[in-house]
């Protein structure tokens, strides 16, 4: 293999296959990305078994070939040679060479005939979604990932095309048991049959990044075991979580009927100052509802105390309940509306929060006994 090829084309595409290399890994061919070279293209692929991201870069190919490098070590050398540099790639017998200039690097290799990619199957599920809702539908749930591994039917998102108050839809949904996310998009054509779909955490994590910088349109492919995301130039394989998600519409609230209308800002500045002096294991505030305003509040025998008063549209019976802290700031920072809208029923029963920008999402927390 030899070719040649510009540094910021190679970065691009490293920077989109190399994350989903592991640091620790007990195969060494799993530590290396696969380069093939034909035609005009380098083709970079990495996996960990369970996800393979590939992307391709232009390239003046000399010579056709294949072979794999390791992953870290070729980002990091490449990412610190300077932008518009034109890379000479050379296989020499177990090594890479790698030259710029005055620059000249050699890096160990492994043969392409070792590397294990992930075996291709039909995907009878496929259709094309606009990125930007793609990315609005993942930012608004991710943060609700559960992190336990024992539950670990709740370690991703749920993917999945759902009837909504006005239509069908794309919906995703995140749990981890004491607070839920859910987001939801017109629903693509073609989208249908895409009767539920766990993405696991990293992979949730890879599609975001790729999003990034992504055309108008993406393609979305699934069958029951694996989800095929390609964005652009770019490719991301990863098996779904083998598991049954719960029944969610369960405990989402539906007639709560204590409004609470509060400035967005000022609440989540008011949680954040008063979570200052909360027990560090549990978090929990206070959330005192009464007449025109929220009553914030804290009290541990350790850490001290600590009250903020902000106002607030409400009007209904005074209610005093217990989140938190990191819960309704993470809920806040969804919240896109100057201001939030709390649903409650009572102290013990789970509170559902909307927000007026984004009629497609929506966010319940469990309470906690303060």
């Amino acid at each position: 293999m030899k070719l040649q090829i510009d540094r910021n084309h190679l970065m691009r595409a490293l920077s989109h296959v190399q994350a989903v290399v592991e640091r620790r890994n007990t195969i060494p061919i799993l530590s290396n990305i696969l380069l093939q070279a034909e035609g005009d293209r380098l083709q970079l692929t990495a996996t960990d078994l369970d996800l393979e991201a590939s992307d391709a870069a232009e390239a003046k190919v000399g010579k056709a070939g294949a072979i794999t490098a390791p992953a870290q070590t070729l980002f990091d050398v490449v990412r610190k040679l300077p932008e518009g540099a034109e890379i000479l790639l050379e296989q020499k017998e177990n090594q890479l060479a790698l030259s710029v200039g005055r620059s000249n690097y050699a890096l160990p290799t492994l043969p392409a005939g070792d590397f294990q990619t992930m075996a291709e199957e039909a995907m009878p599920v496929s259709f094309e979604v606009e990125s930007a809702e793609l990315r609005r539908i993942i930012d608004k749930t991710r943060f609700a990932i559960s992190t336990e591994e024992t539950r670990y039917y709740l370690n991703g998102i749920y993917l999945h095309h759902a009837k909504g108050a006005n239509g069908n839809v794309l919906r995703a949904v995140a749990t981890d048991g004491h607070r839920l996310a859910l987001a939801e998009t017109k629903a693509p054509k073609g989208s249908n049959d895409l009767k539920g779909a766990i993405v696991p955490r990293k992979a949730v994590a890879e599609a975001r990044r790729l999003l990034e910088d992504a055309p108008e349109t993406i393609s979305v492919s699934a069958s029951d075991s694996k989800i095929v995301f390609r964005i652009g130039e770019a490719t991301l394989t990863s098996k779904l979580i083998d598991g049954s998600f719960p029944d969610y519409q369960r405990v989402i609230p539906k007639e709560n009927g204590r409004i609470l209308t509060i400035d967005t800002k000022a609440f989540a500045d008011a949680v954040d100052r008063v979570a200052t002096v909360s027990a560090e294991r549990s978090r929990s505030v206070k959330m005192g509802a009464g007449d025109g305003k929220v009553v914030l509040s804290v009290s541990h025998a350790e850490t001290g105390q600590g009250v903020e008063e902000v106002e607030a549209d409400y009007s209904a019976e005074a209610l005093e309940i217990g989140f938190n802290a990191k819960y309704l700031l993470d809920v806040a920072q969804q919240i896109e509306s100057k201001e939030a809208r709390f649903e409650f029923n009572d102290s013990a029963s789970p509170a559902r929060v909307l927000d007026a920008e984004d009629a497609g999402a929506q966010y319940v927390l469990m309470p906690l006994r303060v």
